[in-house]
C-alpha cells in the first residue's frame, strides 16, 4: 500500500513538472513571437524635426539725432549724423547779401573770409543731445581778414560829395547838380559780418553809411567860356546853345596857357598892366592905361595866377601861340565879350 502510495505522488510529481515545462515553452513562443512582430511591422519611433540654428541679432546701429535738435539753426532732428553733417554743410555755404541800397546787393561767400565751422564737434554733440535742444556752429573766423574786406569795399562804395557846378560834355558846358558823399561804416559793417558767420544767419545786412554834405547844393548858370589852345580858338556858350566863337592868341610854348577848369575872378575896364614875377618882365615898369597898354582896354582875370583873357594892341598875333600865358583878343572882341561875362563865369581851357 505505502509502495502504491508512493507511486502515485510520484506521478503527479512528474506530471506537475511537464506541465510547468510546457507553460513555459509557451510563454517563451509567446514572447517570440510578439518580437518578431514588433520588428517586422512597427517603425521605429520618429524624433521631432530640428530647427535651423538661429543668427544672434545684429549689434544695433547708429540712431537717428533726436527730434526737434538744430545746429545753428539748421534742423537735424530725425537725420542720422553723415545726412546732418551735409545739410549744416549745405547751409553755412550759403552767400551773405549785403545790401547797399534797394538797387544794390553785394554777394559774399563765408569761403572768402576764410571761416571754417567745426561741423563734426556740432554733430557729435547733436547725437547726444535731448530733443528739442538747439545747439551753436563753432566757427573759426579770422577777424583781420573781415576788416580788410571791409576796408576794400569802402574803398569801392565811399562816394566823395560833389558841390553844384558846371562841367563839360564834349565842349559844351552844363550844369551838374551836387551830389551827397558817403562813407562806410567799417566797424559797423565788420561786426554784422562777424555775427553772422558765427551765428550762422543769411539774413540780408544793411550796411550803414555816414552822410558827406557837399558844400555848395546849387548853382546859377547862365553861360560859360571855353578856350581851346591848339586851335587858338574862344567859344562863349549861353545858358543854352553856342553864342559866338572867337579867334585868339594864346601861350607860347615856353609859357603856355596853362590848361583845366577856372572861373573869371576879376573884371576891370582900362586896366593897369603889371608885370608879373617872371624872368620875361624882370625890369619892367608898369604900364598906366591908353593905346600903348599890353591888356588893352578890358581885363577878365581868370582863378590861374597871373592870366586872363584881355584885349591887345597887336591884331596880327591873333590865331597864334603869342602870349605869355594869357589870352588875347581883338580889343573891339574883348570889350564886346566883358560886357556877357561876370565875376564866377566858368572859363574851360580845353588842349585841342
Amino acid at each position: 500500500m505505502i509502495s502504491g502510495a508512493r507511486a502515485a505522488i510520484g506521478v503527479v510529481l512528474a506530471a506537475t513538472a511537464l506541465l510547468g515545462f510546457a507553460v513555459s515553452l509557451g510563454l517563451a513562443g509567446s514572447a517570440e513571437s510578439q518580437t518578431g512582430t514588433t520588428t517586422t511591422t512597427t517603425a521605429p519611433p520618429t524624433q521631432p524635426p530640428t530647427e535651423p540654428p538661429v543668427e544672434p541679432p545684429p549689434p544695433p546701429g547708429p540712431a537717428p539725432i533726436a527730434f526737434g535738435v538744430t545746429i545753428g539753426g539748421v534742423s537735424v532732428g530725425g537725420l542720422y549724423a553723415q545726412e546732418a553733417t551735409e545739410v549744416v554743410s549745405k547751409a553755412y555755404r550759403r552767400q551773405l547779401r549785403l545790401v547797399v541800397n534797394e538797387d544794390r546787393t553785394i554777394r559774399l561767400a563765408p569761403s572768402r573770409l576764410q571761416a571754417r565751422p567745426d561741423i563734426p564737434k556740432a554733430v557729435r554733440r547733436a547725437r547726444l543731445a535731448r530733443p528739442g535742444l538747439a545747439l551753436p556752429l563753432d566757427v573759426d573766423v579770422r577777424v583781420g581778414r573781415i576788416r580788410e574786406y571791409v576796408r576794400q569795399l569802402g574803398k569801392k562804395l565811399d562816394r566823395t560829395a560833389l558841390d553844384a557846378r558846371v562841367a563839360l560834355v564834349g565842349l559844351r558846358p552844363r550844369a551838374v547838380p551836387s551830389r551827397e558823399g558817403r562813407l562806410l561804416k567799417r566797424r559797423a559793417a565788420s561786426r554784422a559780418i562777424l555775427l553772422a558767420l558765427k551765428r550762422n544767419e543769411r539774413t540780408p545786412l544793411e550796411l550803414g553809411f555816414d552822410v558827406r554834405r557837399p558844400k555848395v547844393t546849387s548853382i546859377a548858370y547862365n553861360g560859360a567860356i571855353v578856350i581851346l589852345r591848339g586851335s587858338n580858338r574862344l567859344l562863349l556858350y549861353g545858358k543854352e546853345k553856342l553864342v559866338r566863337t572867337f579867334g585868339v592868341a594864346t601861350g607860347l610854348a615856353s609859357y603856355p596857357t596853362p590848361l583845366g577848369s577856372y572861373e573869371i575872378v576879376t573884371l576891370q575896364r582900362d586896366p593897369w598892366w603889371y608885370p608879373p614875377p617872371s624872368d620875361w618882365a624882370e625890369g619892367s615898369d608898369p604900364v598906366p592905361p591908353g593905346p600903348g597898354n599890353p591888356l588893352g582896354t578890358r581885363w577878365m582875370g581868370i582863378s590861374a595866377p597871373y592870366v586872363g583873357i584881355h584885349g591887345t594892341p597887336d591884331a596880327a598875333s591873333i590865331g597864334y601861340s603869342a602870349s605869355h600865358g594869357c589870352v588875347r583878343m581883338r580889343i573891339a572882341d574883348a570889350e564886346w565879350l566883358f560886357n556877357r561875362v561876370k565875376v564866377g563865369t566858368p572859363v574851360f581851357i580845353l588842349p585841342r
